[in-house]
């Protein structure tokens, strides 16, 4: 993903916003007894009315004749006045009697209810089940079975809200200018670090001071005595002068010179380094840019990073990022990657673009 013009100019992103689009439903619930179950089962068994979405409507059982071993249930849309056609699913479960819980029996897909139809069967939504599915002793107790209908109407299209992306805020930092020209002059150094066969200096006080880690190794029961230079393993060159650089300013390196893809695998490299070396304000950076960076292609990447490093705020940055483009996302090679070594962050990424997507 190209990095915008006043990224490089002025260092601060211009401002993403993303918005999705979604379907906009109400449900409810109702709760049907039939008391007195095989006095009843001969003739129509019509629960009383209940409101979803707005619209009254009612739940129908019925043993005809001709099926004497299958009960017809239909969900009835009772509205009076003629309106327009709406739309609706629903669930029918039947409930144990001694646990309380429910056994799905039937889903019914989303259809149209036409109250403008002449035709009855317009308003009805009727399927067919066996007998003894709802004369189980787990349901039919004392003659009496409990049936729990879960309507869910689809209501207008929802306006699309177009929201900022989320961002990382940086807390200001004071030491910038105080030690960097240390650096820059190699003035009292007093350690020497080779990464990769290249050899820098550094002052183990301010080293120190900035990492916990590299106090332990330079101070602490880690220290190896009398070895010099220290070995980095496992560190670019370019990222060790970056972490350096960042020590002694507080502030990346100017990165002008890269190209945005080079930027960017700088960035997640210097995240590496920060969690390595304990530097969380270094970290934050790293995650707030990479925040204001996401793409469909290198979003599902950045989420593997993210979770192998703890950064739980950029994690769910991406989660959400997700959600609003899941289906492209899915095609990216590295979704693939992230299905293949992080099989649960895809499965939890899945898992919370779901409910995103419910709860718009």
């Amino acid at each position: 993903m190209a990095l915008s013009s006043s990224y490089l100019l002025t260092g601060m992103p211009a401002p993403t916003t993303f918005s999705s689009c979604a379907l906009e439903t109400e449900q409810g619930r109702h709760l049907f007894r039939v008391v007195g179950y095989s006095q009843q089962r001969e003739r129509n068994m019509s629960s009383g009315i209940f409101i979803v979405g707005g619209h009254r409507w009612a739940l129908s059982l019925a043993i005809y004749e001709a099926l004497p071993d299958h009960i017809f249930v239909a969900l009835v849309l009772c509205d009076d006045v003629v309106a327009k056609k709406v739309q609706a699913s629903y669930e029918l479960n039947l409930v144990d009697h001694r646990t309380g819980l429910s056994l799905c029996v039937h889903k019914e897909a989303p259809m149209t209810y036409d109250t403008q139809s002449d035709d009855p069967s317009s308003r009805v939504s009727g399927h067919v089940k066996r007998r003894s599915v709802f004369e189980s002793p787990n349901y039919l107790h004392d003659d009496c079975l409990t049936v729990e209908c879960i309507v869910t109407v689809i209501l207008e299209k929802k306006i699309p809200e177009t929201k900022l992306l989320p961002r990382i805020e940086v807390p200001p930092y004071d030491i910038a200018g105080h030690f960097g020209k240390l650096l820059e002059t190699s003035e009292g150094v007093d350690v020497t670090f080779s990464v990769d066969g290249v050899k820098f200096t550094g002052h183990k006080v301010v080293l120190a001071a900035r990492s916990l880690v590299f106090k332990a190794e330079l101070y602490g029961p880690m220290r190896e005595a009398g070895t010099e230079p220290i070995v980095i393993k496992g560190m670019q060159p370019d990222v060790f002068r970056a972490l350096m650089h960042f020590i002694y300013n507080d502030s990346l390196p100017p990165l002008d010179d890269l190209e945005a893809d080079d930027y960017m695998e700088m960035v997640r490299h210097l995240l590496v380094a920060a969690d390595r070396y304990a530097m969380e304000r270094l970290k934050l950076m790293c995650q707030s840019i990479l925040c204001e960076n996401l793409g469909v292609q290198t979003v599902a990447t950045t989420l593997a990073l993210a979770d192998q490093h703890n950064c739980d705020k950029l994690k769910d940055a991406c989660i959400e990022f997700m959600a609003s483009v899941m289906d492209a996302v899915m095609t990216t090679q590295g979704y693939m990657n992230l299905k293949r070594t992080c099989p649960s962050v895809a499965f939890e990424a899945l898992e919370k673009t779901s409910r995103i997507h419910k709860a718009h």
